[in-house]
């Protein structure tokens, strides 16, 4: 069977919008079919078949005008052509699709192998006659999940995101109302504007890159990409933006015991910096980057401005709280695992700087024959790719598509809550603990609730229709 065929001619190929002008030039202008067909360019048996179907739909079509409203309305005719022979009925191909697409929004989409295997799991509880081919593999064929794509537009196979768990149940509508609802409260009580309101986040930035799509031989199995070792060393960047597009210059943590102030050579004007062994964010290099903030922004007790990040706990030591305090800082923190759905910069920024960094560091090793990449290059390499990626647009966008500012706590739709859908339960109808202990124990959290809701919330369709 071809998968892809194209028409090498236009031979008994005519658009229903031309067919529909004949039909009306001979019931309505009284032309002959011969020389209807003869103007339209169409083969006067195939007009003269399609004369036909108006007397046979519509024997009694009354009025002139009725006639007219009839022709040109496509549905008052049958379908122009022939559909092609579908192993499934059309009513359970759709109802297939709706099945894969409800999966697909809980994060339990299926592969497409599995997709096989449930059509042909559909053909049998449906008592539809199925190719030999599908009984030996218990499973539909090739042919079959080609056809199956094109005649459906709206799905497609996509390349999923890896989602934790946490994530997935973590961002709910509870947790995102509560954060709104903290947010709304902190704009009322110190109306902040929108130059006041800041975003910070962390990132890790290595030194080996990951290499882009190459044009090479075709037919080779492996092709190779230069990189500066097979694993690379780790340096924190602390990026800060605010809602009215600005940002301010980033925070740099090198796995190093001591800071040098060489380490920022390049680095983005107005830069800094600290150093721990790990090279990840500590108590005490937050407390320095608080510092770093507050000199650029000028916040103050007077001129106080909202500084939204995560939950870490890194976030939440006591002298870094004193200093906040001190200074005029509002922080309000994002609900745990949620920070991929409500942060700006993960929403916006850090994707496209991960790539600018990528191009970025490919060219230098371009311009560099035989050298590796060090953390002391990563500072120029972010002064290249910074200005790109944090740019006016793309923090607006990241503002606005989290419902930050402009403030907008119905962002999300009921789409994007569907994956904590296999896990949310309601809460036990228990105010006394000791009272009503048998109730609490009712509603414990077990596997087979998880598993009969997700049964409930996407039905595979099955004993639907009649027998073939």
């Amino acid at each position: 069977m071809v998968r892809n065929f194209k028409r090498k001619t236009n031979r008994g190929y005519t658009s229903g919008d031309v067919i529909m002008c004949a039909v009306k030039d001979v019931k309505i202008n009284n032309i002959s079919i011969r020389s209807a067909a003869k103007n339209h360019g169409i083969n006067y048996r195939t007009l003269a078949r399609y004369c036909k179907k108006i007397i046979i739909t519509n024997p009694s079509h009354g009025s002139i005008a009725d006639l007219i409203d009839k022709i040109e309305n496509p549905t008052s005719l049958n379908v122009i052509g022939y559909k092609s022979r579908l192993i499934l009925p059309e009513k359970v191909e759709k109802e297939l699709v709706t099945y894969l697409l409800q999966a697909a929004d809980i994060y339990f989409g299926l592969t497409p192998t599995e997709v096989k295997k449930l059509a042909f799991q559909l053909a049998i509880k449906n008592n539809i006659k199925v190719p030999n081919s599908w009984v030996v593999k218990e499973q539909a064929g090739k042919d079959w999940f080609t056809g199956f794509i094109k005649r459906h537009s709206n799905i497609s196979i996509r390349q999923p995101e890896a989602t934790s768990l946490s994530r997935a149940t973590s961002f709910n509508k509870q947790n995102v109302a509560t954060f709104f609802s903290n947010l709304q409260h902190c704009m009322q009580k110190y109306l902040f504007s929108p130059n006041d309101i800041w975003n910070m986040d962390e990132t890790a930035v290595t030194t080996v890159q990951q290499p882009k799509k190459v044009i090479a031989k075709k037919g080779l199995k492996q092709v190779g990409a230069i990189t500066s070792a097979e694993r690379g060393t780790l340096v924190t960047l602390a990026c800060t933006i605010n809602a009215i597009g600005n940002s301010i210059p980033p925070f740099f943590i090198f796995p190093r015991k001591n800071f040098k102030d060489h380490f920022l050579i390049s680095a983005p004007t107005g830069s800094a910096g600290d150093a721990n062994p790990s090279g990840w964010m500590k108590e005490e290099n937050f407390v320095k980057y608080l510092k770093h903030f507050v000199g650029n922004t000028k916040c103050t007790k007077e001129k106080p401005c909202l500084l939204l990040l995560d939950n870490h706990e890194t976030h939440l030591s006591i002298e870094g709280l004193d200093l906040a305090k001190n200074n005029g800082i509002v922080m309000l923190t994002f609900p745990p695992h949620c920070t991929h759905k409500l942060q700006p910069l993960d929403k916006a920024v850090y994707g496209p700087l991960k790539n600018y960094i990528n191009t970025a560091m490919t060219s230098w090793l371009v311009m560099n024959p035989g050298k590796t990449v060090t953390i002391y290059d990563i500072p120029k390499i972010v002064n290249i790719a910074f200005p790109k990626a944090v740019s006016p647009h793309n923090i607006l966008s990241g503002f606005s598509a989290t419902g930050i500012y402009p403030l907008n706590p119905d962002v999300f739709t009921e789409i994007d809550y569907c994956p904590n859908y296999v896990t949310d339960r309601p809460d036990p109808p228990c105010s006394q603990a000791d009272s009503n202990k048998k109730d609490c124990e009712s509603y414990s959290m077990q596997p087979e609730i998880s598993n009969k809701r997700f049964k409930e919330s996407i039905q595979i369709p099955g004993n639907q229709v009649d027998k073939q």
